[in-house]
C-alpha cells in the first residue's frame, strides 16, 4: 500500500494541505480537525501560512523565541564550529 500523501490539486495552500493530510493519516481526522477548528475559532492550536495566505490563530510570540534567518536556515552543525562562519562565504570546517 502506498502511504505517500499527495498535495490536493488546486488548493490555495497545497504544502499545508498535504502536511495536514499526513497528520490526519497518523493521528486521526477527529483530533486534527478539532485542532484546526479551534485554531480558526481563535485558539492558538493551529496556524499556517503559505502563498501569502494565513489560516488559524498564531501563538503569541515570546521574547525569548529564536527567529531563524533564511541565510542560516539550511546550515548544519559542524563539530568545533564557533559560529563565526555564519553569514560569511567561508566554510565552518575547523
Amino acid at each position: 500500500m502506498d502511504m505517500r500523501v499527495r498535495k490536493p490539486a488546486g488548493h490555495p495552500m497545497p504544502e499545508i494541505a498535504a502536511f495536514v493530510a499526513e497528520l490526519k493519516a497518523v493521528f486521526g481526522e477527529p483530533d486534527i480537525d478539532e485542532a484546526i477548528r479551534r485554531g480558526k475559532a481563535g485558539e492558538p492550536t493551529f496556524h499556517a501560512r503559505e502563498n501569502g495566505r494565513s489560516a488559524g490563530t498564531a501563538a503569541p510570540v515570546a521574547a525569548n523565541v529564536w527567529r531563524v534567518d533564511r541565510a542560516v536556515r539550511d546550515r548544519h552543525y559542524c563539530e568545533g564550529c564557533d559560529g563565526s562562519c555564519i553569514g560569511s562565504a567561508k566554510s565552518c570546517r575547523p
